[in-house]
């Protein structure tokens, strides 16, 4: 499993979808699935799996799946294919 399979794994598994509904261009609210609750929820998830601590200000840009991945490199955390 490449780093980019294992962290879309995370995020399906953190709002419960499946793995091959993500992709850097799901967006958040664009599904049910994906509301302010389990944005939390995908925030918790990468930040226990890759032993991290968001800001908040970068938490509120994570509009998407491809800035989740951006904001990742701030803290050293490279999601390569």
């Amino acid at each position: 499993m490449n780093t980019t399979e294992e962290f879309y794994e995370i995020i399906a598994s953190a709002i419960a979808i499946k793995k091959e509904m993500v992709d850097e261009n799901l967006t958040y609210q664009e599904i049910p699935e994906w509301d302010s609750m389990s944005h939390l929820l995908i925030v918790e998830a990468l930040e226990q799996f890759y032993q991290i601590k968001f800001d908040f200000n970068d938490i509120l840009e994570m509009g998407t799946v491809g800035k989740i991945r951006a904001k990742m490199k701030k803290y050293d955390v490279l999601v390569e294919n």
